[in-house]
């Protein structure tokens, strides 16, 4: 995770397509930009309290996109 991430428009539509796909009643910019925010913060405190997840997150990612 970098220091430098910006929530941007293409994050923001990413989302915006989960939700009204999963959750269409809160399918809103602002709750996108809700999610992503909530989302960045628990990754930075998971890369300080809890490390460990964090890397078995990575490391189940990687395995998906070999396996892909």
């Amino acid at each position: 995770m970098t220091k430098n991430y910006e929530i941007n428009e293409k994050d923001i539509d990413s989302m915006l397509k989960f939700l009204k796909l999963n959750d269409p009643e809160h399918a809103t910019p602002e709750m996108a930009i809700a999610i992503l925010e909530h989302m960045q913060a628990a990754f930075h405190t998971m890369s300080h309290e809890d490390p460990e997840t964090l890397d078995k997150i990575y490391q189940d990612l990687r395995a998906k996109n070999k396996s892909n």
